[in-house]
C-alpha cells in the first residue's frame, strides 16, 4: 500500500512492503516539515517558541509514533503539550484550551489497526487549508528544514483535556442536560477498544444516562473492523436488543464519526446522524427567529437540504473533505454542517467533527420529542444511497468523461466544484461522480427514494460513461 500524502497529513501502514509503509523516517520528515511551516501560518513575536499539542488514539503503534513526533518537535525548538489518549475533537479543542499554535493528531481514523497517520491542525484547531497542507508536503519532499541548537530545544508537558472538552459540550445551550436526565435513557456504546471507551461513557454518565459498555477498553486491539457500518456492528445491534436499550452508539477509533443503532437493533443509518441533529438545531433556530444555514459535502444525502428548507433555511454543498466543509461553513455562517459518514460539525463549540457533540444533541432532541429512535427516524425524508465505481487509470479519460457528462445532462442542475454532481430536481434524485484521490477510479454515488431506484440511476449514468469510454 502506497504512503498516502494529502493536504491534511500522511497515512500508511506500520510495516509492509518497502515504500508502502509509514516509516519512522516518514514520521520525522513530515513532522519537521510541519514545524518549519509554523512561521508562515502564524509569525511569532519576539522570537518566542511555538507550542504544539499532540494527541493520539489507542492504536498499537501510537506510543512509537508519539515518541517520534514529540521528539522531532522538541528538536525543532517547539514546546509540546502531550494530550495522551485523546479523541480527534478533544485534540482540536486542546489547541484552543492550551492557546497553542497548532496540533498533530496521531490517528488513522476508521482504518484498521495496522494503519496510523499524522493529521495536522492550525492554531484554531482546524485542519490545514489546501495551500498550507501543500507547503508541508513540499518541504517534506525537499527535506528543507532545520533543527534547533541545544539551548533552544523545546519542552514537554502533559495534560488531559477530556473533562474540559466535556465541560464545553455540556455548556452548550442546545444540550438540554436536565431533559436527558429526566428521560432516563439506556445507551450501549461500542468504542472499538480505542479512546471512545474513555470519553463517551464519561459523557453519558454526566448526562445521567445508563451506559452499557461494549469494547470500551482502549487496548488498540480493535474488536472488529473499526468503520462504524452496520456490517461491522452486529454485536452492538444484538446488545441493544438484549438489554432493551433506547439507543446504540458506535464511534470510530478517534471518535469523530458517529453511527446510531435504533432500539429495534437496526441501523439509524450514518447519513441520518447529521440530518437528525441538524433538524433539531434548525427547529430551535426557527423558533428563535435566527438565520439558518447548513452545509454538507456533495456525496451526502439530500435529506439535510430538505429539513433545512422545511425550517426556512438555506442549504449549501461543499466539495468532499472535512476542510472543504468547514471552509464553506465559515463562508456562509452555518449553524451546523458535516458529512454523511456520521461527522457532525457544530461551530458553536468548534469547527471539527465531534461525536460527543453529536450524541449530546441527539439525546436532547430525543428527550424533547419523547419518542423511540425508530419513530424519530420515520419523521425524516427517506432516501437511499448506492455506491459504485468505474476502474480507470487514464487521468485524461476521466476528465473527458466528467466534461462530457456535463454536456449530456446540461438541462439538469449541475454542480462541478468536485467532479460532477447531476441533480434531477423533478424527482429529488442525484448522481455524483468524482475522481478518487487514492485510487485510479471514478467514485459514483447515487441517491433516490428506494435503494432499487438509486442503483438503477447509478447504472444509467455508468452506461452513459461507458459509451464515452468506448468512443
Amino acid at each position: 500500500m502506497t504512503l498516502i500524502k494529502s493536504i491534511s497529513g500522511i497515512r500508511g501502514t506500520i510495516g509492509g512492503e518497502p515504500g508502502g509503509a509509514l516509516t519512522p523516517i516518514d514520521v520525522v520528515k513530515f513532522t519537521a516539515a510541519y514545524a518549519a511551516t509554523l512561521p508562515q501560518r502564524k509569525p511569532q513575536p519576539n522570537g518566542e517558541k511555538y507550542k504544539v499539542v499532540v494527541g493520539k488514539d489507542a492504536r498499537l503503534s501510537g506510543d512509537m509514533v508519539e515518541q517520534l513526533v514529540v521528539g522531532t518537535l522538541v528538536g525543532c525548538g517547539i514546546d509540546v503539550v502531550k494530550c495522551g489518549f485523546a479523541s480527534t475533537p478533544t485534540t482540536e479543542m486542546a489547541v484552543l484550551f492550551a492557546q497553542a499554535d497548532g496540533g498533530i493528531i496521531l490517528t488513522a481514523s476508521h482504518n484498521p489497526r495496522q494503519w496510523n497517520a499524522l493529521k495536522l491542525l492550525n492554531d484554531k484547531g482546524e485542519f490545514l487549508t489546501a495551500i498550507e497542507g501543500q507547503a508541508v508536503l513540499d518541504l517534506a519532499e525537499k527535506e528543507d528544514f532545520n533543527f534547533a541548537e541545544v539551548d533552544d530545544l523545546g519542552t514537554i508537558e502533559e495534560e488531559d483535556f477530556t473533562d474540559k472538552h466535556l465541560d464545553a459540550v455540556l455548556a452548550l445551550p442546545a444540550v438540554d442536560v436536565e431533559a436527558i436526565k429526566a428521560a432516563k435513557f439506556t445507551v450501549v456504546v461500542d468504542a472499538v477498544n480505542s479512546v471512545g471507551g474513555i470519553i463517551m461513557p464519561r459523557l453519558l454518565k454526566r448526562l445521567g444516562v445508563k451506559c452499557i459498555e461494549l469494547n470500551c477498553n482502549p487496548t488498540g486491539n480493535f474488536a472488529h473492523n473499526p468503520e462504524p457500518l452496520p456490517a461491522n456492528l452486529v454485536d452492538l445491534c444484538d446488545t441493544v436488543k438484549k438489554e432493551k436499550a433506547d439507543l446504540g452508539v458506535s464511534v470510530d477509533p478517534d471518535v469523530d464519526r458517529l453511527a446510531f443503532i435504533m432500539e429495534n437493533g437496526e441501523a439509524f443509518v450514518e447519513e441520518y446522524t447529521l440530518v437528525s441533529v441538524a433538524d433539531y438545531l434548525c427547529e430551535l433556530a426557527e423558533k428563535e427567529g435566527k438565520p439558518i444555514a447548513t452545509v454538507s459535502n456533495l456525496s451526502s444525502t439530500r435529506a439535510l437540504r430538505d429539513v433545512t428548507e422545511k425550517h426556512g433555511g438555506k442549504y449549501y454543498a461543499a466539495a468532499v473533505g472535512e476542510v472543504n466543509v468547514t471552509t464553506k461553513m465559515h463562508e456562509v455562517g452555518a449553524l451546523i454542517g458535516g458529512e454523511g459518514n456520521g461527522g457532525v460539525i457544530y461551530p458553536a463549540i468548534h469547527a471539527g467533527r465531534d461525536a460527543m457533540v453529536g450524541v449530546a444533541l441527539f439525546l436532547s432532541n430525543l428527550a424533547h420529542k419523547k419518542m423511540k429512535v425508530s419513530e424519530l427516524k420515520k419523521t425524516y425524508p427517506q432516501y437511499f444511497i448506492a455506491k459504485n465505481k468505474i476502474q480507470l487509470s487514464d487521468a485524461a479519460l476521466i476528465e473527458k468523461i466528467l466534461n462530457e457528462l456535463k454536456v449530456i445532462y446540461a438541462k439538469e442542475n449541475i454542480n462541478d466544484i468536485d467532479g460532477v454532481k447531476i441533480n434531477f430536481e423533478a424527482n429529488k434524485t442525484w448522481v455524483h461522480l468524482r475522481k478518487s484521490n487514492t485510487e485510479p477510479i471514478i467514485r459514483i454515488y447515487s441517491e433516490a427514494g428506494t435503494m432499487a431506484e438509486a442503483e438503477a440511476l447509478g447504472n444509467e449514468v455508468i452506461a452513459v460513461a461507458n459509451k464515452i469510454i468506448n468512443g
